[in-house]
């Protein structure tokens, strides 16, 4: 049985909690509550979920959220993938973006961290940049503002109706790519007009 495996970045503890930078998090155990995904393996670095894919025989999911801060999120991966083999190709990560509008998502075959350090250690981790991300918008920063104050706040109670949107989508975007894979995925998700902002390369993000 082929297994596919989702990483939802974020920060683990409850300082963490609901912060946008754990919107990766947000959407693993939203997908975990809405597989009924049953409890999996909880290691030194990661805690995981399992389910079967509907419709999928020969596929199963397991969502996996590191349990390292994020600069290090790769070394979930690395123990995952010594306990029970990995490929980039089996790979979709979820993580914040602040250049992507609240409730907006966005979806990547392969590319560059883009600045972003958590994904830094996963493309380490995995000695690749062609696993699938799924990139999940939670506003830019407002003037004056540090990025770190930014990522690591909560959402405002008028942000509530965009964020459930979002992780909606979110949750239904990363269903699709393993049922059908990440051209089907991204074919029916990324199909927004985009900014010029979005349309740099994730390197340059």
């Amino acid at each position: 049985m082929e297994t596919l495996v989702v990483v939802g970045l974020g920060n683990p503890g409850p300082d963490y909690a609901g912060t946008r930078h754990n919107i990766g998090f947000a959407v693993a155990h939203l997908l975990a509550d809405r597989l009924k995904a049953r409890p999996y393996e909880t290691t030194r670095t990661y805690a995981s979920w399992s389910a079967r894919i509907e419709a999928h025989e020969s596929k199963s999911l397991v969502l996996l959220t590191p349990l390292t801060f994020m600069n290090a999120s790769g070394e979930a991966l690395a123990e995952y993938r010594e306990r029970h083999g990995l490929t980039a190709a089996q790979v979709l990560v979820v993580v914040d973006d602040i250049y992507l509008p609240l409730g907006q998502i966005r979806l990547r075959a392969r590319g560059g961290d883009g600045g972003h350090n958590g994904l830094t250690s996963v493309e380490e981790s995995l000695g690749s940049m062609d696993y699938a991300r799924l990139r999940v918008g939670v506003g830019e920063v407002e003037a004056g503002r540090e990025l770190v104050d930014h990522v690591l706040s909560g959402f405002a109670p008028k942000e509530k109706a965009a964020l459930e949107g979002a992780l909606a989508q979110a949750g239904d975007a990363t269903l699709l790519w393993a049922r059908e894979g990440i051209v089907a995925a991204m074919n029916r998700f990324n199909a927004r007009p985009r900014t010029e902002r979005e349309n740099a390369p994730d390197g340059e993000r």
